[in-house]
């Protein structure tokens, strides 16, 4: 039986606008953490100019398979083993990255090793698209974020919402520079960034 998310059926077609826009020019993309694998297949599908690369840490593998199996494109690719502490990351250049829902629960190392591993496969000229909630100059968007916030660090005192102008310095470090910031439903956004060398 196939993992499902409901989070991944609510947002799809928002984000799915973003990427049309995004990865116009795009001819392959990563997607790390594809978790479910629901985002990829339908991603995959609506666009379908792309080779969509997914990625997960092995135990999600499984999940992955599944869909792509049942309801994957020729365009949508088997999962690379890809933990962000761990694993050694692609040879390929890719033209887009996309992720979502990843950095709010991962530590900070991870978040800082993710950005690192992102500057050696993002094309020049590519451009990396990240979905989820952001707090914008140390300060929560909504009190769902701030909520949602208190509940993470519960489960994981080294999780949390980021701050969007920590995340650019990251991005910052390996030649990206954040060129949109698009309002999402359920205060989430996708913030952009482009690699300028």
């Amino acid at each position: 039986m196939k993992p499902f998310a409901e989070s991944c059926e609510q947002n799809k077609r928002p984000i799915l606008a973003v990427l049309r826009e995004e990865f116009a020019q795009a001819a392959t993309v990563l997607e790390i953490g594809s978790g479910t694998g629901q985002h990829a297949v339908f991603f995959a599908r609506e666009l379908p100019h792309l080779q969509w690369q997914t990625s997960d840490r092995l135990e999600n593998h499984p999940g992955i398979i599944a869909w792509l199996s049942e309801e994957g494109g020729a365009n949508v690719h088997l999962p690379l083993a890809l933990d962000v502490n761990h694993d050694p990351w692609p040879r390929h250049r890719y033209d887009g990255i996309f992720s979502a829902n990843t950095v709010h629960i991962m530590d900070w190392e991870a978040v800082e090793n993710l950005f690192a591993g992102i500057g050696g496969v993002l094309a020049s000229g590519g451009r990396f698209c990240l979905y989820g909630p952001f707090n914008v100059d140390g300060q929560y968007t909504s009190e769902s974020n701030a909520q949602f916030d208190a509940w993470l660090k519960q489960r994981d005192p080294k999780s949390g919402i980021r701050d969007r102008a920590a995340l650019d310095e990251l991005a910052r470090k390996q030649g990206l520079r954040r060129v949109a910031d698009h309002e999402m439903p359920a205060n989430n956004r996708i913030l952009v960034w482009r690699r300028e060398d």
